[in-house]
């Protein structure tokens, strides 16, 4: 029987024209990449996963002032004691409390789009990080509280649902466009995403701006990990046509912090400009209008991706390495 001759092959394919063996070896290197991630994946399915979901939600909607003490020694969290049982029995009858509940009701009626979400994300979380504790998950309103649509702790995690309700839905038009456009359901997923990435990710040493952009660029690169099935548009909160932008214009932003010199700046200001939600990053240019917000996020996933492309590093082990020995061994090129 004649045995499989690689290095014959390989010689045939070289005498192909340049163009068409890179174009074969990037083929085959494709192939193999993807036969790597689908075995991880069909790995990652296989990890055994409840989720208790509690709908305190809709037991606050059904309940009756006679229910309150039984809410309150069940859910002790939400029942802060500077305020009296007063409040909350009012806000059991109150006309706005009771129209958003009924908004939640129509686009969260059942769990099923909860776990079809966070069932799958926790056994991502899961096989990357072993030691992670599945949580009992709460869903509540929180009077469109959007500075708090998450939180998270060593065992629970609650949902403000009405924070997800829509991009355009009425209850929103007070708010800003850029905030509003990430409160509908299918950032569920990203926002819980980022709120345990918060706990794998050290913080950085140093005050530098690129020590701050791959802090979250490390964030953004564990939602790679933990959605690999959601666009990057939807992993950092940017529209398509945002997103399209910032790959547009990546070296020309990368030019610019560069020749700036804002790499190793320690102003605080670049924080607010490049880093924080924000309607648009701030160059002072005439471009601004037409940029998002979080451009400095967005490089800094930039750069570890690269760094993960290129060196064999544990996941684990990203997250504590210095954000300078991550940019120096990354070989970051932005895309022309």
């Amino acid at each position: 029987m004649k045995t499989f001759n690689f290095a014959f092959l390989l010689r045939k394919i070289q005498e192909l024209a340049p163009i068409r063996f890179a174009l074969l070896l990037f083929l085959v290197a494709l192939a193999l990449s993807c036969n790597d991630r689908n075995r991880v994946e069909k790995e990652i399915e296989k990890i055994p996963m409840n989720v208790e979901i509690i709908r305190f939600d809709k037991e606050f909607a059904a309940a009756t002032p006679a229910d309150l003490p039984k809410l309150k020694a069940a859910y002790p969290f939400f029942f802060p004691t500077q305020y009296s049982d007063s409040i909350w029995i009012e806000k059991l009858t109150d006309t706005l409390q009771i129209e958003l509940e009924n908004e939640v009701f129509k686009v969260f009626p059942d769990n099923e789009e909860l776990e079809d979400v966070l069932i799958p994300l926790f056994q991502h979380i899961k096989y990357y990080f072993p030691k992670f504790t599945t949580p009992k998950v709460i869903t509540t309103t929180s009077d469109v509280d959007y500075r708090s649509k998450v939180i998270v702790t060593d065992s629970l995690l609650v949902i403000a649902l009405d924070t997800f309700l829509g991009s355009e839905h009425p209850f929103y038009l007070g708010i800003d466009k850029y905030v509003a456009k990430e409160m509908k359901p299918s950032q569920i997923g990203p926002y819980v995403a980022e709120a345990y990435a918060f706990q794998y990710v050290k913080p950085p040493r140093n005050a530098n701006f690129i020590s701050q952009i791959i802090y979250f660029g490390k964030q953004l690169y564990l939602k790679d990990l933990w959605m690999p099935n959601i666009s990057d548009a939807e992993k950092i909160g940017y529209t398509e046509d945002e997103y399209a932008w910032a790959e547009e214009n990546e070296l020309y932003m990368w030019r610019y912090f560069v020749e700036s010199e804002m790499l190793y700046n320690t102003d605080p200001k670049l924080g607010a400009r490049f880093i924080s939600p924000a309607p648009f990053s701030k160059f002072y240019l005439e471009i601004d209008n037409e940029s998002p917000g979080m451009l400095g996020r967005y490089l800094g996933w930039k750069i570890v991706r690269s760094y993960m492309e290129n060196n064999s590093v544990e996941v684990q082990r990203l997250m504590v390495l210095d954000a300078d020995e991550i940019f120096k061994n990354s070989k970051y090129k932005p895309k022309k």
